[in-house]
């Protein structure tokens, strides 16, 4: 899909990143000081369990490319709280020949920031993708601003990071935003996404980089947990449900 990569490769030198005691904690983070991540794909999704190191390198990456901790484009300057770590100071990127046209970074958990940041930037509407308006983010609902920034904002031969975004999302809206990640793809875009949802890891030839076991390697989709625990519960939901709660 698409063209050759943005971000070809990231690397952590770790001498360059201050009070790392815990980011050192965390196995595959400490395995990139030794052996850099190959980014291979128009989309790389990174799978893993809570705590793992995605997301943690997948913000400090946003954060290294310039973007804002909380979200937003590159031109969003606010901050409500300062609670990303330091792990950018140490992030080494391959970078490609090309720059990218724009770039954002969304996280579920901070999207309300983001958008009362384009409020306060003259009123900056968006399109709401249920009604096909244009409306305020904060006149959305949650998954329909989240969503609604994303078709308006995402453009061909962008860099595109997005954090575990399926949380602000339906099932349903989950197939859109699987859509719109495809139609990027195949026009030059990258995505870096970390997630669990078992619907957006099902985009046709995205990479997979697992960070469990305390290394980072690739996984087909139906090595994932995301797809194993869900596969397991929908076609053996009684059985699974009398063994996890004894009725």
């Amino acid at each position: 899909m698409g063209s050759a990569p943005f971000i070809k490769s990231v690397a952590v030198r770790w001498e360059l990143v201050p009070g790392d005691a815990y980011l050192r904690g965390i196995p595959a983070l400490t395995r990139l000081g030794f052996e850099p991540l190959e980014l291979s794909g128009s989309v790389t999704f990174f799978v893993g369990e809570n705590g793992s190191g995605k997301s943690t390198l997948l913000e400090a990456m946003a954060v290294a490319y310039g973007l804002n901790p909380e979200g937003g484009t590159a031109n969003y300057a606010f901050s409500t709280r300062d609670s990303h770590s330091s792990l950018h100071e140490g992030i080494e990127m391959g970078r490609g020949l090309l720059r990218p046209w724009s770039t954002f970074f969304l996280r579920a958990e901070s999207f309300y920031n983001v958008a009362t940041a384009a409020e306060s930037y003259a009123g900056m509407t968006y399109t709401n993708p249920a009604t096909g308006a244009h409306e305020l983010l904060h006149q959305m609902s949650h998954g329909e601003a989240f969503l609604g920034f994303i078709q308006d904002r995402a453009k061909e031969n962008g860099l595109y990071f997005l954090d575990e975004p399926e949380a602000a999302l339906s099932p349903s809206r989950q197939l859109t935003l699987l859509y719109e990640m495809y139609q990027l793809a195949l026009h030059g875009s990258q995505l870096i996404v970390a997630t669990h949802s078992p619907i957006l890891l099902g985009l046709p030839g995205a990479q997979i980089v697992s960070f469990d076991g305390g290394r980072l390697h690739e996984v087909a989709y139906e090595e994932t947990d995301s797809y194993q625990v869900t596969e397991m519960f929908i076609n053996g939901r009684e059985r699974l449900l009398h063994e996890l709660l004894g009725v």
